[in-house]
């Protein structure tokens, strides 16, 4: 339709042709909508596995033997990893040295 023709339509008209448009854009923009959440649905309705293959986890850390002990409790020990233990501060502020703490190794 030319602009022309609308601008020479009755108000009457012009306004029976809008709630033609507005039905008619509510019904497509309907089924478009339909259309795009079943894709939604395809989308998320995939195996839980095939997902974990896709989304790596966290990487396995080998374990990490403790090297240094206090010596006034030794349950309390440290890997040498991370922040220094409050039992390993106050020594060293003390005057102690780091290797007065280590763990000795058995001999293989």
């Amino acid at each position: 339709m030319k602009r022309t023709e609308l601008e020479g339509m009755a108000l009457d008209d012009l306004w029976e042709l809008h709630v033609e448009i507005c039905e008619t854009l509510a019904s497509r923009m309907g089924a478009e909508k339909n259309v795009l959440e079943g894709r939604l649905k395809q989308l998320n309705s995939k195996s839980p596995a095939d997902q974990q293959t896709r989304t790596p986890g966290r990487r396995p850390y080998p374990t990490v033997f403790p090297k240094f002990q206090n010596p006034n409790d030794p349950s309390q020990t440290w890997a040498g990893r991370g922040k220094q233990p409050r039992w390993l501060k106050e020594q060293l502020k003390s005057g102690r040295r780091m290797s007065d703490f280590r763990i000795q190794q058995a001999a293989e």
